[in-house]
């Protein structure tokens, strides 16, 4: 068994992982700034009471692109498939013992 490759492999795992996370924070990023522009948008429009009553629009985008900011978030801290394997490799290398 070549073990050489072992760490080389925990490298590239944890990039892969370094690269989710990066991922989501530019998503956070971004959702930040569209979502504090449509915001601003809606409250300094001059006819947001005309066209839409009281209810404001934006929270729409808000609330839908929030959810796939939640599944983003979920992915890159929470699920990470790296993560399950390792686990299950030890369950079953201490089940081999």
């Amino acid at each position: 068994m070549d073990t050489t490759s072992l760490p080389q492999q925990k490298d590239e795992q944890l990039l892969a992982i370094a690269k989710k996370r990066a991922g989501f924070k530019r998503h956070l990023i971004t959702y930040v700034i569209i979502n504090i522009f449509l915001w601003a948008i809606w409250y300094f429009s001059p006819h947001r009471n005309y066209y839409s009553g009281d209810f404001p629009w934006p929270l729409w985008t808000t609330l839908g692109w929030g959810v796939g900011l939640a599944f983003n978030y979920a992915g890159a801290y929470l699920f990470t498939k790296d993560d399950q394997t390792e686990k299950e490799y030890q369950k079953l290398k201490n089940k081999q013992l």
